[in-house]
């Protein structure tokens, strides 16, 4: 689909949709349950459609009703028969979450999986899963963008570096307790997303598991054996990451105001309030992103319309997400007119006062390049046309609507 988007002022109240990490690490929780579980305010994205239809696969079953989801879990546990069935085909879409949390976790309910996807999901990093199923004896095979786990998970110590994805971490917290004695999950290196980790031992206690972390730095993780999850009725909350795009609207000139939001989340990225007040002040700044990667596009936004200079750094790893995205955002916001240059780990933004606009531009099949072309351009003097704008089903299938009700201007080309 393609977009062309005509410079408006945007203005009104927005509440953004359901927290995405905090949907993913409930549903898993609710899935290895044994009863039936309630989840209010899930969403609909395809990411989530990508972790419902694994866990179906798994053996978990929904029924959606006007309260939320009913989720009837599998009564997963350290003697659970379903590791003598077929290995489960667990198509993951195009979700990095999905599939490094769910490896774990299908070795740990059913001996492990058959794991695909669309798009770049399957080129992304999955060594550290691999590193420990070399040590700890378990058969992987990738090949044809197919990946193959079978074996069987032993309690233990399991080390991971700190500064890959939290992921790797959430996926074994997530199924160690389910094993038949005592592990440790200890980072080799400092950590660089502490906040999604303890989102996901903030769910996991609301569903009656233990995971308790030590108080060095970094921090261990012991993990209790033979432990259950228990059935759980919980909430989930506005995204902070997805409301950093709303805050990048308001910075580029616009007047709206975020609702919905909790300043008390566990939600790492509820570190974007703080970027946007350094962000809307004139001067130089230097933002480290590597526990908050995913505000990066906004951030660019931001900086790309702003008295002074921005420097995001540590934030090598967006070069493996659903695009390279230091490039895309580097690509987009050049097009448009910012004064931006990319590094290895790092974007160099020098601010201006408005964009020219007046470009065609790709998503790179990427939800949050899209999101953040649509506020840039709101920022610009001439319009823009976005290819590839539904990318942002992935995440946030409502973006476009709520930006027309906001004020923007758009073209639908067919």
């Amino acid at each position: 689909m393609t977009v062309t988007i005509t410079p408006k002022t945007l203005a009104g109240t927005v509440t953004p949709p359901p927290s995405k990490s905090q949907a993913h690490r409930a549903l898993i929780a609710a899935a290895l349950a044994e009863g039936e579980s309630r989840i209010g305010n899930l969403g609909e994205s395809q990411d989530m459609d990508a972790t419902r239809r694994c866990l179906e696969a798994l053996g978990a079953e929904f029924q959606e009703t006007d309260e939320g989801l009913i989720v009837r879990g599998v009564g997963a546990n350290a003697m659970s028969p379903l590791r003598r069935m077929a290995l489960p085909r667990l198509d993951c879409g195009e979700s990095g979450s999905t599939l490094r949390f769910l490896i774990p976790v299908a070795l740990a309910v059913r001996g492990g999986g058959i794991f695909t996807g669309r798009g770049r999901l399957m080129e992304r990093p999955l060594e550290p899963y691999f590193a420990i199923f070399r040590e700890k004896g378990i058969f992987y095979e990738q090949k044809d963008r197919v990946l193959t786990v079978q074996g069987r998970l032993s309690p233990g110590r399991y080390a991971l570096a700190g500064n890959v994805s939290s992921q790797f971490f959430t996926g074994l917290l997530f199924a160690l307790p389910l094993l038949d004695g005592p592990s440790a999950i200890v980072p080799t290196t400092a950590l660089e997303s502490g906040d999604y980790i303890a989102m996901t031992c903030q769910v996991m206690e609301r569903f009656g598991v233990r995971s308790a972390a030590t108080l060095s730095l970094p921090p261990q993780y012991h993990v209790e054996g033979g432990q259950v999850y228990a059935p759980a009725a919980v909430t989930v909350e506005a995204d902070w990451s997805q409301a950093g795009f709303w805050y990048a609207a308001r910075a580029l000139g616009g007047t709206v105001e975020i609702d919905g939001l909790d300043i008390n989340s566990a939600q790492g990225d509820k570190v974007v309030a703080e970027h946007f007040a350094r962000l809307t002040t004139p001067g130089d700044v230097e933002i480290d992103v590597s526990g908050c990667p995913d505000l990066v596009p906004p951030l660019a936004a931001m900086a790309a319309a702003r008295a002074g200079r921005t420097r995001l750094v540590n934030a090598g790893r967006l070069r493996m997400k659903e695009s390279d995205r230091l490039d895309s955002v580097t690509q987009v916001l050049s097009a448009l007119g910012a004064d931006i240059a990319q590094g290895p780990d790092y974007l160099d933004l020098q601010g201006k006062d408005r964009l020219a606009g007046g470009a065609r531009v790709d998503s790179f099949n990427d939800h949050r390049v899209a999101m953040m072309t649509a506020v840039a351009a709101a920022r610009c003097a001439a319009p823009v046309t976005l290819t590839g704008a539904e990318a942002v089903e992935k995440s946030y299938p409502d973006f476009w609507r709520e930006y027309e009700r906001l004020g923007g201007e758009l073209t639908w080309n067919t």
